[in-house]
């Protein structure tokens, strides 16, 4: 039973496993992944406590068992426990013969699930092709700038009026400012150096320099997943990226002290990003009840230089994207008036991490 039970954790596609009354004696980590749940939460509880309003995922249940006919339901709402609606196609198959077995098998696959992967990937691909865009724009920047200040300090020592060096200290110095800004473009410069780390640690971290920076006007609430292991990564990198997202959330408040975020931390099996499919990710949600982003930002709110700030560089979510990619992750964002969730998701192993 344990082999079949690794065999089904293998699945991308959830599998609930039900007996004659009902009640759950198996779940697969997609299965926990899709309802939010685990399965030591769920084995012996009722059918109806998998979600919220019930009645018509039962009707299908007793259905499939009262007639020991196969059921299949396509786009079926479930509402989670959390109160979250997820779309699925729902297969039940009855078991019968051996008494040991469940009465039913139900499979769960997520409609949306094919349409967010390809979403992701194409995030991905576009997060790659940008920085790859900026990585040519830099070299042809910092060269011919190089030279202008260079020809700026040789100026410099040629004037015969020393008043005069105040015009070439002002070229030098904006050549430095342009020189950093193509250097914050380019994001962290360093190679990853991933170490054992407690993600928690990483985020009450950035919580206190949140609230040193605000003056305490930041309300933050923490959910934390205490299960979740320590796994390899940049503790000084993922800190700035963390940092830059709630940095994004604070500067977007209505008003100073009206800012509450949520730091949210669980565990995600089996998941996929992009094309590459993880057994586990950490995915760290960091929620705020801002004005939201606006929905003709919302598929560019990455790129560099974009910002609803009159005041803003926008290169702080870049170089967060940046620094989550290069752990082999994903970040993303989901906005509406009130409530913003960027969620950083990244592989609990480190063989996915790659050096810039």
């Amino acid at each position: 039973m344990r082999q079949e039970q690794q065999i089904l954790d293998y699945l991308s596609t959830g599998v609930v496993e039900l007996d004659s009354n009902l009640n759950v004696t198996a779940l697969n980590a997609a299965s926990q992944a899709l309802l939010e749940t685990s399965e030591a939460r769920c084995v012996g509880q009722h059918a109806s406590k998998l979600i919220l309003q019930p009645r018509d995922w039962l009707d299908k249940l007793e259905q499939a068992l009262a007639n020991n006919s196969p059921h299949a339901s396509r786009d079926m709402c479930l509402m989670l426990l959390s109160g979250q609606d997820v779309r699925v196609d729902v297969i039940i198959t009855p078991i019968t013969g051996d008494k040991r077995q469940p009465s039913l098998i139900v499979e769960l696959i997520e409609i949306d699930r094919l349409m967010k992967i390809s979403r992701d990937e194409s995030l991905m691909y576009s997060h790659e092709t940008s920085r790859a865009v900026i990585r040519g724009l830099a070299h042809e920047i910092k060269n011919p700038l190089g030279g202008v200040r260079g020809a700026a300090q040789l100026l410099a020592r040629e004037l015969p009026d020393s008043s005069l060096t105040e015009y070439t200290g002002i070229i030098i110095s904006e050549a430095d400012r342009l020189r950093d800004l193509v250097d914050r473009l380019l994001g962290p410069k360093q190679q990853l150096n991933p170490l054992p780390l407690n993600i928690h640690e990483v985020l009450e971290h950035v919580q206190d320099l949140i609230t040193a920076e605000s003056d305490n006007q930041v309300r933050i609430e923490r959910d934390y997943d205490p299960s979740l292991p320590e796994f390899p990564g940049d503790r000084a990198q993922l800190i700035q990226a963390v940092l830059n997202v709630m940095r994004n959330a604070v500067q977007a408040a209505d008003e100073p002290g009206s800012c509450e975020i949520t730091l949210r931390t669980r565990c995600q099996r089996q998941f996929t990003m992009g094309a590459r499919r993880h057994r586990l990710v950490c995915a760290i949600d960091i929620i705020d009840n801002g004005p939201g982003v606006p929905e003709e930002m919302q598929h560019t709110i990455f790129a560099p230089m974009v910002t609803g700030r009159a005041d803003g560089t926008g290169l702080g979510l870049s170089i967060a994207q940046s620094v989550v990619s290069q752990h082999g992750g994903l970040l993303t964002c989901d906005s509406i008036p009130g409530k913003t969730t960027f969620t950083i998701y990244l592989p609990m192993d480190n063989e996915h991490a790659k050096a810039t």
